[in-house]
């Protein structure tokens, strides 16, 4: 397994103060290579950790797998080149179950710690058709609730203590508990390893749950969500136009601004009640 942080020299400089030299802490970022039976399917620059769930949650989001039962096995083998020597666990190679089938090579696309969708070959390429829609998922979940969550997920939040340079997501029961909290350096990685840990808990789909992420809701994160199955999705920035247009075609519940007691709900706000 790599590094999770780095540590590096920096001169920093505040004004009216003396300049001093120190060590800081950086999230690492490294790239992952997504295997399929051996075949390369994608690129990802990720934070080192839980490479397992990141791989099944991203098969799952892309409409390649519906269940966590749909992999039966994954190895970090070496990098190109090496022959399988040389581990640097920045490979990863899954096998999926015989009756899945495997994703077409021209699926192959690169994608970036910002951004899951740069490289796809049209928008339409992302619509990936659910097998776990959620607009009859009829869960509800108190305002206040909701508006704790930012709060419980940044508590969680232990790399980003030392880092300051990590995006994070939960997936949490209508009462607020949260079952599982990822980080990593890019917004959609972290949600894969959250999707990915539900799939691989017999979690799929993830009905009656929320997902709160700790930046904006994208379009892609909406994607994620309605793949998995999950109803609701929180976030503490603001979404896109694109990101409302889906869960609103979805039937996702989609909140953002979600802080300081106040939240806008964009979608299907009837599943967020109010005192």
């Amino acid at each position: 397994m790599g590094r999770i942080t780095a540590r590096t020299p920096v001169v920093r400089i505040r004004l009216g103060e003396s300049t001093s030299r120190r060590a800081d802490v950086l999230a690492v970022e490294e790239p992952l290579e997504i295997r399929v039976g051996g075949v390369p399917l994608a690129v990802t620059m990720r934070t080192p950790g839980h490479d397992v769930e990141l791989a099944t949650g991203f098969l799952l989001s892309e409409g390649v797998i519906s269940s966590g039962a749909d992999v039966r096995g994954a190895i970090h083998c070496g990098g190109p080149g090496t022959g399988g020597a040389d581990n640097t666990y920045n490979v990863l190679d899954l096998t999926l179950a015989p009756e899945v089938e495997p994703p077409a090579p021209n699926r192959n696309f690169y994608t970036t710690s910002s951004c899951g969708v740069c490289g796809k070959a049209s928008i339409e390429a992302v619509q990936t058709v659910s097998a776990h829609p959620p607009t009859g998922d009829e869960v509800t979940v108190a305002a206040h609730v909701v508006a704790g969550l930012p709060d419980a997920l940044r508590a969680e939040q232990a790399v980003f203590d030392k880092t300051g340079g990590l995006h994070a997501a939960a997936l949490c029961t209508p009462a607020g508990e949260l079952l599982v909290v990822r980080e990593d350096i890019g917004r959609h990685n972290a949600v894969d390893k959250v999707v990915g840990w539900a799939a691989m808990n017999d979690r799929m789909p993830a009905s009656g749950t929320m997902l709160q992420v700790s930046g904006r809701a994208s379009f892609e994160l909406v994607q994620k969500a309605v793949m998995a199955g999950i109803p609701i999705l929180s976030a503490v920035s603001a979404p896109s136009s694109l990101a409302v247009e889906l869960a609103r075609e979805m039937g996702l519940t989609l909140a953002g601004f979600v802080r300081n007691g106040r939240m806008n709900v964009y979608s299907r706000p009837e599943r967020i009640q109010e005192p």
